[in-house]
C-alpha cells in the first residue's frame, strides 16, 4: 500500500478516540473534526513544491522559502466532507472549493451523483478530495472519476479521510492506483451494510445531529 499514508501523530488520534466515542456530540465533533483536518493537511501537503526569495528582515536581507505559487482545491463529498474542509482552508485560505454530491445506494451500495461544482480551473491546482469515511470507496472513486472527467490530473489528486476499511483501499487501488490516500486509521472491515467497523457511525448524522 504504497500510496495510503495512515497519519499517526498523537494529537490526531487522540482526537479520533474522541470522534469514535457515541457519547460525543454534534457540537464537540464538529470541533473536532475540523481540528482533525487541519492537522492531517499538515501531511497532506508536507511535499508543496517551495521557492527562494529574498526578504529583508529589521536587521539585514536574507533568503526564504515560500511556497511556489501552487494552487489548491478542496473538494468535499457532500454531505459528510462538508465538515473538513474549514480545517483545510484555515490551513490554506487561496484554496478554492469544489462540491460533488453522491449518495449511495442503500440497496445496492453503488453511487448515484446529483451534483458536481468545481472550479474551472481544476487542472490548473492540487486537489484535495475530503470525505470522512472511506468505506466501500465506490463514492469516492466515482468523484475522482468526475474530477478526471472535468480535466482534473490523476498526478495531482489527494483523497484525505479520517477512517478508511480495507476494502475501499483495494477499491482505490483498482480504479484511481496513482492515488495517493491519507488517513487517520484503517479499522478491521465493512459490514454487511457498508459501514465501517468499528468506525465511528455514519460521520454525517453526527456531524449533522440528523438520523
Amino acid at each position: 500500500m504504497g500510496k495510503v499514508h495512515v497519519i499517526d501523530h498523537p494529537l490526531i488520534q487522540h482526537k479520533l478516540a474522541i470522534l469514535r466515542n457515541k457519547e460525543t456530540g454534534p457540537k464537540e465533533f464538529r470541533e473536532l473534526l475540523d481540528e482533525v483536518s487541519l492537522l492531517m493537511a499538515y501531511e497532506v501537503t508536507r511535499n508543496t513544491p517551495l521557492e527562494e526569495i529574498e526578504v529583508e528582515t529589521p536587521l539585514e536581507k536574507t533568503v526564504c522559502r515560500v511556497i511556489a505559487g501552487k494552487k489548491v482545491a478542496v473538494v468535499p463529498i457532500l454531505r459528510a466532507g462538508l465538515g473538513m474542509v474549514g480545517g483545510i482552508l484555515s490551513l490554506i485560505p487561496t484554496a478554492k472549493v469544489g462540491h460533488i454530491g453522491v449518495y449511495r445506494d442503500p440497496a445496492t451500495l453503488t453511487p448515484v451523483e446529483y451534483y458536481c461544482k468545481l472550479p474551472a480551473d481544476i487542472h490548473e491546482r492540487d486537489v484535495i478530495v475530503v470525505d470522512p469515511m472511506l468505506a466501500t470507496g465506490n463514492s469516492m472513486v466515482a468523484a475522482i472519476n468526475f474530477i478526471k472527467e472535468r480535466g482534473g490530473r490523476a498526478e495531482n489528486i489527494k483523497v484525505m479521510s479520517l477512517i478508511a476499511a480495507p476494502e475501499g483501499i483495494r477499491n482505490m487501488e483498482t480504479h484511481h492506483p496513482e492515488v495517493e490516500i491519507f488517513v487517520a486509521a484503517i479499522d478491521d472491515r465493512l459490514d454487511e451494510h457498508g459501514y465501517i467497523r468499528p468506525g465511528l457511525g455514519d460521520a454525517g448524522d453526527r456531524l449533522f445531529g440528523t438520523r
